[in-house]
């Protein structure tokens, strides 16, 4: 039997999902029998799946050693010298400044490798004490996009974040420059439907509902006569606003890939994540604070 005990990042959890990360070896549907059989206890008694965890719970676990991961350590990661440029932080959350080039998570030194160990290393973030949290993105910009990223740094403020971002809470902002800028009027709505090629590993805008695509829109205005506009998502797909001023004829400047000129040198497409407004239309608990806020940074 192992005993572990919730805390503050691991309560308003379903046990289920709790369970899930805790035994990486195990299936939902073995962790679904085991919570029938009584072989996990909260406080001494059988819960149901779908309880909720609350904080100072007592977890009793009546399985097999193997399903359990091996002792933690303390990954060599987080131990690095950070290259992190932070914009805003507080207790919940930091806002970082992805430079282009660099991935927003899933590759060595990663935005989140980056936030983790600049957490890590103030002392805010110990993998050893967490059983299933651990400091995460709430939202992800292309590799070659740079701009604003914003990070939770606790669960609840993952949720919360999550939640508004699903609900178009928050607003995100976005300067690009464009080729062919004669042909966008002064501002204007890009609504149609995205659709992935797989082989191109390039994303396609359609006009209209295709097999498989998902519904697209993005506002935009312009801001010179040189190209420069700003762009705010509605909806957030992959490669949306690549896709769709590429559709419209207007590609990115350096964004090859999308239909952009070569300019004889590697470049990155000119489109930067700038700004975020915390727009809060419904409750929203520990951030409540945070509503009518709006972090900006343009270079």
């Amino acid at each position: 039997m192992k005993k572990f005990v919730a805390g503050s990042n691991d309560a308003g959890q379903r046990l289920d999902k709790y369970l899930s990360k805790l035994l990486s070896g195990a299936s939902m549907g073995m962790i679904y029998k085991w919570i029938r059989k009584k072989r996990v206890k909260i406080n001494g008694k059988k819960q149901e799946i779908s309880y909720q965890l609350q904080v100072g719970d007592v977890l009793e676990l009546y399985i097999n050693d193997e399903f359990f991961d091996e002792e933690k350590s303390i990954p060599s990661f987080l131990k690095k010298s950070v290259r992190l440029a932070v914009v805003f932080e507080d207790e919940n959350l930091l806002v970082a400044d992805k430079p282009s080039g660099m991935a927003a998570h899933g590759e060595d030194d990663c935005l989140l490798d980056n936030i983790q160990a600049y957490l890590f290393q103030k002392g805010e973030y110990n993998p050893i004490a967490e059983q299933t949290f651990a400091p995460s993105l709430c939202n992800r910009i292309d590799r070659n996009t740079s701009g604003l990223v914003i990070a939770a740094k606790n669960a609840a403020a993952l949720r919360i974040i999550n939640e508004k971002i699903r609900n178009r809470e928050i607003n995100k902002f976005y300067l690009l420059k464009v080729e062919n800028p004669e042909r966008l009027p002064c501002s204007g709505r890009i609504s149609g439907y995205t659709l992935k090629n797989e082989e191109e590993r390039k994303i396609y805008f359609y006009e209209n509902d295709v097999k498989g695509s998902k519904y697209s829109e993005t506002l935009f205005k312009k801001l010179d006569s040189e190209g420069l506009v700003e762009a705010r998502l509605l909806t957030g797909r992959t490669h949306q606003i690549r896709a769709s001023f590429a559709h419209l004829g207007c590609p990115l400047v350096g964004d090859v890939k999308y239909g952009a000129k070569k300019n004889g040198r590697r470049d990155f497409q000119q489109l930067r994540a700038y700004r975020i407004e915390f727009d809060f239309k419904t409750p929203s608990g520990e951030l409540e604070y945070l509503g009518g806020k709006v972090i900006e940074k343009k270079e």
